[in-house]
């Protein structure tokens, strides 16, 4: 057995191995079989919200099960192959190459294993702001906003527009939107902070290089079952017309809804339907998940005064910069990755950040539960 294809099999199995653990594999295979007998019970959909709740969290659990099985199966086929193949150059290499394969579906699976947080597996409430600067961080923010909608079609997720504020010129002053999928909060939500981008204007006849600044918050959207207390008194409501796309109707009335939690001086607000009584209760949905997210950044320790909208979006607060003159790069301040594919990574091309990001948080917080 050559030492590539020993080392591949090694770490195919110290995948497993470790998925294997993450899952607490006794008590999963035993909720499996918990949830599949529920779910062919006759009144299990009598309350949808509920049996949609189980039914994630059996394909959760079903598809992590699958996937140890799968790695631990496939490590042992290729140990019986190779001692069939006898030495045959052309087999040993199909046998490389299934393993390569399975070794990068494994690291695929050992970050999506580390979602394991209360709310990782939850949609996703993603605001852009556009800093100081005008038209340009206006426009700045918009390609954030299309960079974040483009990665979410890329994952098959589905994106919800709740809101926007159209910039005077180009681009937009702010906009809320709803990525809906698995895990679409635990992937997203290292992506709060302050987004730098350096260029040369199209808005400049001068064609000077210019620098802007938008920031990026992201909530988890919760359900009913995690208790947020606001009280109504501390809540500001305001009523105004729609702006933008909705048709004579939406323009025409009140029906935009915006919500000031004035303890925290959190805002959001809501505008994608007709109704206001839905934009409301859409509005109040965001403010609770805003509320949760803050507490458990307090609970972190590490909470960011801009979540309440009291940091300058400007300069010694970004996360990441995008640099598209006098050169290509793209990269992040947390965990030096970087790329020279600006064009992808504006593309929605951000996995290998988001990955990155996940990896480290979860070092940091191993490391801070060695140290306790």
């Amino acid at each position: 057995m050559s030492a590539e294809i020993k080392s591949l099999i090694d770490q195919i199995r110290q995948s497993s191995d470790l998925l294997r653990r993450r899952l607490d594999w006794d008590t999963a295979t035993k909720r499996l079989d918990e949830l599949t007998a529920l779910s062919e019970r006759p009144d299990f959909w009598d309350d949808p919200q509920e049996a949609q709740a189980m039914m994630r969290e059996r394909q959760r659990l079903a598809d992590g099960i699958a996937t140890v099985e799968a790695l631990q199966q496939e490590s042992s086929d290729a140990e019986e192959l190779l001692e069939l193949a006898d030495g045959d150059a052309s087999m040993i290499a199909d046998i490389e190459r299934t393993l390569s394969k399975a070794a990068e579906r494994a690291e695929k699976a050992e970050l999506a294993a580390l979602l394991s947080g209360e709310v990782d597996g939850n949609d996703a409430f993603v605001q852009v702001n556009a800093g100081e600067g005008g038209t340009e961080s206006q426009d700045w923010a918009n390609i954030l906003r299309r960079m974040y909608v483009r990665w979410a079609d890329a994952h098959g997720m589905q994106v919800e527009e709740l809101d926007e504020r159209e910039g005077e010129e180009a681009g937009i002053k702010s906009a809320t939107i709803q990525v809906k999928g698995e895990n679409a909060y635990g992937w997203l939500k290292s992506e709060q902070g302050v987004h730098r981008l350096v260029r040369i204007s199209p808005f400049d006849s001068s064609a000077r290089r210019h620098t802007s600044f938008a920031s990026v918050s992201v909530s988890p959207v919760i359900d009913d079952k995690i208790e947020i207390d606001i009280n109504p008194g501390d809540v500001r409501t305001d009523t105004y017309r729609a702006s933008g796309a909705g048709g004579q109707h939406v323009n025409r009335t009140d029906s935009a809804v915006r919500l000031t939690h004035i303890p925290t001086n959190i805002v959001v607000q809501c505008q994608n339907d007709r109704s206001q009584h839905r934009n409301r209760d859409q509005a109040w949905q965001m403010l609770r998940s805003k509320l949760y997210e803050l507490e458990m950044q307090k609970r972190r320790a590490v909470a960011d005064a801009s979540y309440a909208g009291k940091s300058e979006i400007g300069f010694g607060h970004q996360i990441r910069s995008y640099v598209l003159q006098p050169y290509q790069m793209v990269k992040d301040l947390r965990t030096e990755v970087e790329t020279s594919d600006t064009q992808g990574v504006l593309d929605g091309d951000i996995d290998r950040f988001l990955s990155a990001a996940l990896a480290a948080a979860v070092k940091s917080e191993n490391g801070a539960d060695d140290a306790a």
